[in-house]
Order: C-alpha cells, then sequence, then structure tokens
C-alpha cells in the first residue's frame, strides 16, 4: 500500500471520527462535497491537462435534477442522487463533444460559454424556482432503512459517497486509461504518435470528471435540501481552480485540503476577525467576514508565488530535496 493510499485512509478515519469529537457534522459534509468536485475537477486539470471554466454547470445540473426527482416524482433518495449523477454525465457529454474540438484558452472559453448559457436556462426554467431555487428537498430515507433527515446518519452516508469517488478517482488515475490520459497531458502529439485516438480519451475524462462533479452536486443538494442558482454561477467553477491549485494540482489529496482551506475560510474568518478585533483594537478586523473573496484572493497570490505546486506538491518536492541529501550523504 503506498504512501498516497495510507494517507487517504488515514483522512477518511479521522472524518468518521470527527462527529465523536462534537464537530458539526453539516460543516464537514460541505467540505467533502466541496473536497469530491474539486477532485472531479483535478481527474480533468491535474491529470488529463485540460481547464474547464464550467464545472458549475455539471454541480448545477446534479443539485436540480436530484432535487426536481426527489420533490416532484418522488423518487427514493439513491435513485434521485442516481438520476443527477446521469443528468450531470450527460451534460458533461454534449459540453465535451463541443467543447475538446478545440485546446488550450479556446477550450476553457467554450466551456465556460456552455456553462452561463445553463446558468440562464436555470433561471429562467418553470421547474427551477428561478432566483429561489427548488427549496424544501426531501431528504428521504437510503435503501428504505437509514433515515437521512438525521444529520448523523447522512453524515456517515455522505462519508460513503466521498469515500467511493475517491475510489473512482484513485482507481481511474492508476489504471492504463489514466495513464494515456498523463501521456495526453504530458505530449499530446507523442499519444497520438502512438496511435491512441486522444479526443475519444479527452471525452470520456471529460464525462467522467462531470459526472463525478454531479455526485457531489447531487449530495449537497440532499444536505442542504436545496438546489440554488448558486450551485450554477460561474463563480463557483473559479472556486474549484482555487481549491486545486491551493492544495496541489494533479495530487490525489491536494483538492481535498484546498476544498477545506476554502469553505474553512467561507465559513469561520468572520469569526478569526472578531477575535483579531478584540485582541488588537483594530476595528477593521471586525469586517473581515464580508471580505473572504479578499483574503482568499490574497492566499490564491501567496501560493502562486511561493507555492507553485500546492501545499500538497511542494510538500512532496521538500521530501524528496531531503531524501535526495540523505542519500547523497
Amino acid at each position: 500500500m503506498n504512501r498516497r493510499l495510507v494517507a487517504c485512509v488515514v483522512l477518511v478515519v479521522i472524518a468518521g471520527m470527527l462527529p465523536l469529537l462534537n464537530v458539526y457534522p453539516i460543516f464537514v459534509m460541505k467540505v467533502m462535497c466541496y473536497a469530491l468536485f474539486a477532485c472531479a475537477f483535478n481527474l480533468l486539470m491535474g491529470y488529463t491537462g485540460l481547464l474547464s471554466f464550467g464545472h458549475a454547470a455539471f454541480l448545477g445540473s446534479a443539485a436540480y435534477a436530484t432535487g426536481y426527482a426527489l420533490k416532484t416524482w418522488g423518487l427514493p433518495t439513491e435513485l434521485g442522487i442516481l438520476f443527477g449523477v446521469a443528468v450531470a454525465a450527460a451534460v458533461g457529454y454534449v459540453m465535451g463533444a463541443l467543447a475538446i474540438r478545440r485546446s488550450g484558452i479556446y477550450f476553457s472559453m467554450i466551456t465556460l460559454a456552455l456553462a452561463q448559457m445553463l446558468y440562464f436556462f436555470f433561471l429562467q426554467a418553470p421547474f427551477t424556482g428561478g432566483e429561489d431555487g427548488l427549496q424544501s428537498i426531501p431528504r428521504g430515507t437510503l435503501l428504505g432503512i437509514v433515515d437521512l433527515s438525521n444529520d448523523l446518519s447522512l453524515y456517515y452516508v455522505v462519508l460513503g459517497i466521498f469515500v467511493l469517488g475517491l475510489a473512482i478517482i484513485y482507481r481511474t488515475v492508476h489504471s492504463p486509461f489514466g495513464q494515456v490520459l498523463k501521456a495526453i497531458r504530458e505530449n499530446e502529439p507523442r499519444a497520438i504518435s502512438l496511435g491512441y485516438d486522444v479526443d475519444r480519451f479527452k471525452l470520456l475524462a471529460f464525462v467522467l470528471s462531470a459526472a463525478l462533479a454531479g455526485l457531489a452536486g447531487s449530495t449537497k443538494a440532499v444536505i442542504f435540501v436545496s438546489a440554488t442558482l448558486s450551485d450554477a454561477v460561474w463563480q463557483v467553477s473559479g472556486l474549484v481552480i482555487l481549491m486545486t491549485l491551493i492544495g496541489g494540482m494533479g495530487t490525489l489529496i491536494g483538492p481535498i485540503i484546498g476544498a477545506f482551506i476554502i469553505v474553512l475560510l467561507e465559513n469561520k474568518v468572520g469569526e478569526f476577525g472578531t477575535s483579531l478585533a478584540r485582541m488588537t483594537g483594530v476595528e477593521w478586523f471586525a469586517g473581515l467576514g464580508e471580505s473572504v473573496t479578499i483574503v482568499t484572493g490574497l492566499i490564491f497570490v501567496v501560493c502562486v508565488l511561493a507555492f507553485r505546486r500546492g501545499i500538497v506538491g511542494e510538500l512532496g518536492a521538500f521530501i524528496a530535496r531531503r531524501r535526495g541529501q540523505s542519500a547523497a550523504h
């Protein structure tokens, strides 16, 4: 068992113990949803080399699809989540088929444009609730047994979904398919010269990433019993890029750490600012909670300038350097 897998197992065990330590389960579930979303994005960007500016489309479409299926059709929770994943995968197939015809910044801008089209569709469609979104989505039960209205029961179901998503990503990255994706990222012309249908592999990676992002969106809709435009807005696409870059692009654990940092900042920076204001007497700190974007922007600038590989990437490089120095001696 390699170190990355051991680290993932340790993280899962720690996550499983958090409710026993009186940690607010809704907060941890939110972190897990965004961590899965970031890992799904990292599969496309970090391992395939495709920068998507429209990944919020998959999070939002799955959230709306799951919410509608549970609230209007009355589907069981597990079928509602699967329906949301299927819708996100279908949206990913359409967007991917159009976007992979171009590369570089053109690919990124096409994904952004298509995601914005979907956003305005959600804004105007009658079944989405417009600006109010879908509210009071029933959580229901899992397999007719587990009552998901209980936060603790839901927590362990979400943890299971998160582990399943990570397992799919890990297996994909370490499969022959994943090796081809890495080859495309490193040298696409060489991959073509070896006979690989590069566009088909890109499309498969895009659809898989969309489906996993949809799994995060469906789960988020069940947790917060709502699906709103904030799930599909373009800022969420930027936020997932930020999570991946801060944690470490092309690493398995990096996006998880990046998601934790960003969600923690969004929820706790106001309390931190209030504490600083009391300690220092500087009233400006009291308004820090209203300036979350400034704080995250500063962190992003610091990471770009000082941690080009992200937190996990830089840590791995530091350990490798230390080992090299030890071997030299």
